[in-house]
């Protein structure tokens, strides 16, 4: 039972500050499970990339560009594990999300926080990839109205299955008692079966030169497309670097994941229920922290270790993994033995439609009426999924926000109100969006991922100040880990400058 504020002993400001928040409390750190048991968070990040960019934008720059450019696909992996485990780190030491953390340093993190965690996801681009492809399964493409550019797949009643998609989204969050654990279970067997799935198609389809062009990719660092020749500009390559894995705020849910599933200090913080199948618990707003004694250093160091491997499995290894499978699949499909785009997928109108021919020549293979169906479900429920976990994650970090700096003293507005508050928000700003604007899934997608890949340049930095000089030095990050942190600084900085130096500028200039 946690204990009231006033009788508990307070962190002082030379331990770690607390600006306008109030202090942290001292409490031991809770003993640590094994990193099989910690399974979860680090999986619905996961399923999250698979819908991300995993599916949708590293196989169309394969499409565009071949190999060329997984170099970076590989390193924009490697170093979300990184930032995921800085991630991590506060939730475990304090129990509180890290965006929480990163208000200590300042209130005015909030409300720019809250604006980039929600105007990036604003815009509804895996439902609606999702129902275009619920669209061709069930009535199928039209490619009669061929244009000189080459056949169009058309999508029927693309707005009005996306929107529905939306709603079925929000009543299956709004339906589980707990919303963690309906979360966690839909992605866990989510990644379970689509990995099945892609391993299958892989032994079926790829060949061994997209292995070898994958090799070739993987050592050609430093390389990018062409964008004359390709269409990419480097908009679209950032973004595809930031959801190479999950991805912008994304990443930061992965700390109200840890939070909400008790590991930590995230133990005496309470958990998000829904108001119509839950009962509400007490979630502490402000977190804890534990006397520097040497059986709790023990207790850190024992979730710390288990962290990093339940995440290397869970994450990095599934995210690349799946990329690598679905990024040949792609390449075998679509491209020759001599390196030469197939005639299905010259000339398309862009888009979905490379989705949509890899469909069309997974045909030609053994069971391929099967393949071909199960490949466009399989798709569909990645995108739909993904858009589930998006507004979870989205509905999650505002309402942690909004009621720590803002309504902290108001009794009515708890995490879990303002959860569904902000959910069913989102599902309507989204819908206005496919009423009134745009409908192309993928433009959807790439605005989402390129403006989070300058969100993600923003916390590396806040995450590499916070976690080596607010922290203990005792806790802090580690000198390997401060150079891993300085290269995502690096590594995304460099991507957002050439995206604004060679894209936004001149787009916003005429």
């Amino acid at each position: 039972m946690i204990m009231n504020p006033s009788e508990e002993e307070l962190v002082p400001d030379a331990v770690i500050p607390h600006q306008h928040l109030p202090p942290l409390r001292y409490r031991d750190m809770p003993p640590a499970i094994s990193w099989r048991r910690m399974v979860g968070p680090s999986l619905i990040l996961a399923g999250l990339a698979l819908g991300s960019g995993e599916f949708i934008l590293w196989p169309n720059i394969v499409y565009k560009s071949g190999f060329v450019f997984f170099w970076a696909a590989l390193l924009g992996i490697v170093t979300q594990y990184f930032i995921n485990m800085e991630i991590e780190r506060w939730t475990l030491l304090t129990g509180e999300s890290t965006i929480t953390g990163f208000c200590r340093l300042s209130w005015h993190w909030s409300y720019i926080f809250l604006a980039m965690n929600i105007i990036p996801y604003a815009f509804p681009g895996w439902g609606t990839g999702g129902a275009q492809l619920l669209s061709w399964l069930i009535w199928g493409p039209d490619v009669s109205a061929a244009t000189a550019a080459g056949p169009q797949y058309q999508a029927y009643y693309l707005r009005e299955l996306a929107i529905g998609g939306l709603v079925l989204c929000g009543v299956v969050l709004t339906a589980g008692p707990v919303v963690y654990n309906t979360v966690e279970r839909i992605q866990t067997w989510l990644v379970a079966s689509i990995l099945l799935l892609v391993v299958v198609i892989a032994f079926i389809t790829v060949r061994w030169d997209a292995l070898a062009g994958l090799g070739r990719g993987l050592l050609s660092v430093g390389r990018l497309p062409d964008q004359q020749t390709t269409g990419l500009s480097m908009m679209q390559l950032l973004g595809a670097l930031a959801f190479a894995g999950a991805g912008g705020t994304l990443n930061l849910g992965q700390s109200n994941y840890v939070k909400d599933k008790g590991y930590g200090m995230g133990q005496y913080i309470g958990r998000i229920t829904s108001p119509l199948t839950g009962k509400e618990e007490t979630v502490e707003e402000t977190g804890y922290h534990f006397h520097h004694t040497p059986e709790n250093h023990a207790r850190w160091r024992d979730w710390w270790r288990a962290a990093n491997i339940e995440h290397a499995f869970s994450f990095l290894l599934t995210c690349v993994i799946t990329l690598f499978l679905l990024a040949m699949i792609a390449y075998s499909l679509l491209y020759d033995e001599q390196g030469q785009l197939r005639e299905q997928a010259r000339n398309l109108s862009g888009g979905m439609d490379f989705v949509y021919a890899q469909s069309l020549l997974l045909q030609d293979y053994p069971a391929g009426q099967f393949l071909r169906i199960a490949y466009l479900m399989a798709g569909a429920a990645i995108l739909l999924t993904t858009e589930l976990g998006v507004l979870d994650c989205v509905a999650r970090i505002s309402a942690d926000l909004v009621r720590v700096n803002f309504l902290r003293d108001h009794r009515k507005w708890t995490v879990g109100r303002l959860y569904f508050v902000f959910l069913w928000s989102e599902i309507a700003l989204g819908s206005l969006i496919l009423f009134f604007g745009i409908e192309e899934p993928k433009a959807l997608i790439q605005i989402s991922a390129a403006l989070n890949g300058g969100v993600m340049f923003l916390y590396s930095i806040l995450l590499l100040y916070m976690n080596s000089k607010i922290l203990p030095r005792s806790l802090a990050i580690s000198p390997w880990r401060f150079v891993a942190m300085v290269w995502a600084c690096a590594f995304f900085g460099y991507f957002t400058v050439q995206a604004l130096r060679l894209s936004l500028i001149p787009m916003l200039m005429g």
